[in-house]
């Protein structure tokens, strides 16, 4: 996947409001990595300070698991999120060549390790007050 700040999506958002887009130009907004769901799973344990041990799971128990956890209350995983799993969630190639990213707009897309401490703090062991290594 790309993950994109939401914030770099709101500008980007604001900016085609504003008419700064190009008409009839559908745009690809996405962070300045790719990482896959693994490495991502493994920035944001790092970033709260917690370990854990990530199992990979073929696809066919997933499915099957979500066939069952789709009629949990809170409905923990689907059907339809294990098939959206399966599918790279990247910018394509044409819409970089073709200057149709959120770079179009003029923002420099933010990274993963600049906005997860901010957003995570609640999750450390110790809370947002933690003492952070610097």
């Amino acid at each position: 996947s790309q993950p994109v700040f939401a914030g770099d999506v709101a500008s980007a958002i604001a900016d085609a409001v504003e008419g700064k887009a190009r008409p009839g130009t559908v745009y690809e907004l996405g962070g300045p990595e790719v990482h896959s769901f693994r490495d991502c799973m493994e920035i944001m344990l790092e970033v709260i300070g917690r370990k854990r041990m990530l199992v990979p799971l073929p696809w066919p128990v997933a499915r099957a698991m979500a066939s069952v956890l789709q009629f949990v209350p809170g409905k923990p995983l689907t059907p339809d999120q294990v098939r959206q799993l399966r599918v790279d969630n990247v910018i394509s190639e044409a819409a970089v060549a073709e200057g149709r990213t959120i770079r179009a707009f003029g923002i420099d897309p933010t990274t993963l390790e600049a906005v997860l401490p901010s957003y995570l703090t609640r999750f450390r062991v110790q809370g947002e007050y933690e003492k952070q290594a610097v």
